[in-house]
């Protein structure tokens, strides 16, 4: 037996072989393998548990005042996200965008309380690193202090009621734990279809507990040679399986129900309608689907046409477009799993930042189904103020005077409509018809409450938990029943008066009898029960004491009509306590400002990596253009004019814009 030290140094020297093995011939995962095999090292001390990552210096490297870190290649830096240190290539080979940190926050914090609830059913209890004693979290100050009596009275009563079926057994033996970086056989199956780095998969598997395997997958040959490098970087090799083929058909041959995955997770770069019929039948039986959707353009209605060939819904522009964009994925998502008697619960829907990110449970039922066509609905979109009208696609009823809402006693039908007349009855314009979208809840507030209570009652876990906590609570605020919202900004515009302060516009609506929120889609949103004609009665009262220039309106504008009808409501500004939302009361993190300059979507990854300079001009062209506004008219003889470009331009030396050619790089050849 050789003494300790000896062994230590020997295992030293066997790593340092393996790196600058894989530094002359890596070429993948097989190459990998091969290594592993010839030099029979083992990555775990024994018992199961990954060695840590090892530092070496290589004798050329004395001098230098730092150390490379093991599996570093020349080119490659470390990115450090949560728990995960992730070799990234400095080439734009792989993408990465550390922009949805928020998105991979969230996205932890959601599976961990999905995988709570599924372990919990089979006697298998989850341990997150420093979570305390689960607290419901409850916005109401009144109620906090009495739901906090009762969780803890419900944990004593499930804490007795284990002990009871237990026996004589102790609790070690009784009570099976799951932990973070361990593979649990009775765990949930994890796929990531595109993986990209794999730095979401690796986080999964060090922050998320409870997970018998997770499959990264990504059709890029280095995109899968760098996940399996980053796992094994990481001491998750036992989880994290590197996979290189094409998403829809790992998900096509899983569609078994053996070979099901329990959570299916896709972030494409943009549209992520090529892979929803594939996720909806690889999902487990109440399995969880997370769906990202980076395509804003085409979803907030600039693509009406484009919207419809890939989600089977029509996009509209107007003031409601980023929640509209979330009922749209949520309408071709239960379309598609309608096909095979599937369909979906939506647990929790947020349009942040650039992009829309949803999360819904997956379950069978040839009669739920049938319910269906009632949860979908046509939006009629008035052109000139905006006023809007649902009407839903199917129709259902109760089957008898005395029976109960069940599946086998309800009557479907046709829906009757349409809500509107030829214009609008309020400014005489016309519709637009968008559609159909989800109208039914976007959150299960139940389950919103218990991610919020978890990453309230461990701030530490996340970096973006602040923001995690104040988009929660916006989302437990708003109201379920009501879809689509107005904003006050665009009303009063419509009214060309003044803008009243959200909370006298918030209190007008309580004190007219209706209910109201704050939409965490929109930071002027006003999200009511109240028809249009009870907000342009509010507007006209409004107007009454800011008025207007009536003489500067035109007749047929929608102002001017508006403001022809007297208000049959008499609005009160008054404001009310109960206007101000909790969320804005304890002043949480709820629209937070671009932190950095460029902020937004990155460029796509390709093979030879790096950006083109004239893709990164594209993208800072428009950045900041409406804070540096030019007030000075010489300014834009800096301006390149359009005009002259086409040659269309007829003002000559009169011209107001710059008539050089060479203004825009890479325009020459173009035109050539």
């Amino acid at each position: 037996m050789l003494p300790k030290v000896a062994q230590l140094l020997c295992l030293t020297a066997v790593r340092v072989s393996l790196q600058d093995l894989r530094k002359v011939s890596f070429r993948g995962l097989r190459t990998m393998e091969v290594l592993k095999t010839s030099l029979n090292i083992n990555t775990s001390d024994g018992t199961g548990a990954p060695v840590d990552s090892v530092t070496t210096t290589s004798p050329a490297n004395d001098n230098q005042t730092g150390t490379l870190e093991a599996g570093l290649l020349p080119g490659e830096t470390v990115v450090r996200e949560g728990k995960a240190a992730i070799l990234f290539p400095s080439a734009n080979e792989v993408f990465y965008n550390p922009v949805q940190e928020f998105n991979r926050d969230l996205t932890c914090a959601v599976i961990t309380e999905y995988a709570r609830e599924q372990l919990a059913q089979k006697g298998v209890r989850i341990v997150v690193p420093g979570e305390k004693d689960r607290v419901v979290v409850c916005l109401s100050e009144d109620q906090q202090s009495s739901e906090n009596q009762e969780s803890t009275e419900q944990q004593q009563k499930d804490d007795e009621t284990e002990k009871e079926k237990c026996g004589d057994k102790t609790e070690v033996e009784s009570v099976i734990t799951a932990s973070v970086g361990q593979r649990c056989e009775q765990g949930l199956r994890v796929l990531e279809g595109l993986a990209a780095s794999g730095l979401r998969s690796v986080r999964f598997a060090l922050e998320v507990p409870g997970l018998q395997s997770i499959t990264a997958n990504d059709f890029s040959a280095k995109a899968a040679a760098l996940i399996a490098r980053n796992a094994e970087h990481n001491g998750v090799a036992h989880l994290v399986q590197a996979s290189q083929r094409d998403a829809s058909m790992v998900m096509y041959e899983a569609r078994g129900k053996k070979q099901r995955f329990d959570v299916i997770d896709l972030d494409p770069y943009g549209s992520p309608s090529p892979f929803l019929d594939a996720a909806v039948q690889a999902v487990s039986e109440g399995g969880l689907l997370c769906i990202t959707c980076t395509d804003m353009a085409v979803m907030a209605g600039n693509s009406g046409e484009t919207c419809y060939s890939k989600y089977t819904s029509v996009s509209i522009k107007s003031r409601f477009c980023h929640e509209m964009a979330l009922r749209i994925i949520l309408h071709s998502l239960d379309q598609r799993a309608n096909v095979y008697q599937r369909y979906i619960e939506p647990l929790l829907s947020v349009s942040v930042d650039f992009y829309i990110r949803v999360f819904v449970r997956v379950r069978t039922g040839q009669a739920k189904v049938k319910d269906s066509a009632s949860k979908q609905a046509l939006v009629y979109n008035c052109v000139g103020c905006g006023s809007f009208h649902l009407q839903r696609m199917g129709k259902r009823m109760s089957h008898g005077k005395n029976r109960p809402l069940l599946c086998f006693s309800m009557k479907y039908s046709a829906a009757t409509g349409p809500p509107v007349g030829p214009n609008c009855e309020h400014c005489g314009q016309r519709h637009q018809l968008g559609g159909p979208i989800w109208a039914e809840p976007l959150h299960d507030v139940e389950f919103v409450q218990k991610v919020l209570s978890a990453v309230s009652g461990n701030p530490s876990r996340f970096g973006t938990s602040k923001r995690i906590e104040g988009m929660l609570s916006m989302m437990t605020e708003e109201l379920p029943d009501v879809p689509l919202y107005y904003t006050l900004d665009h009303l009063s515009s419509t009214m060309h008066c003044n803008t009243p302060a959200m909370l006298q516009f918030r209190s007008a609506l309580l004190h007219a009898g209706h209910r109201v929120s704050l939409s965490h889609a929109c930071k002027n949103a006003v999200k009511t029960d109240a028809p249009p004609g009870v907000l342009w009665d509010i507007m006209r009262c409004w107007e009454k004491a800011n008025p207007v220039k009536r003489e500067r309106l035109s007749e047929t504008s929608p102002a001017s009509r508006i403001l022809s009808t007297e208000p049959t409501l008499q609005a009160c500004f008054d404001v009310r306590e109960d206007a101000n939302p909790q969320s804005r009361r304890r002043h949480l993190v709820r629209f937070q400002e671009n932190p950095q300059a460029n902020w937004g979507p990155k460029a796509r990854a390709k093979a030879g990596g790096g950006i083109s300079t004239e893709l990164e001009d594209k993208r800072k062209q428009f950045q900041g253009k409406r804070k540096n506004q030019i007030t000075d008219l010489s300014q834009l003889k800096n301006v390149p004019c359009k005009r002259f470009r086409k040659g269309t331009c007829t003002h000559g030396e009169k011209c107001c814009y710059s008539h050089e050619l060479e203004s825009v790089p890479g325009e020459a050849e173009k035109m050539e």
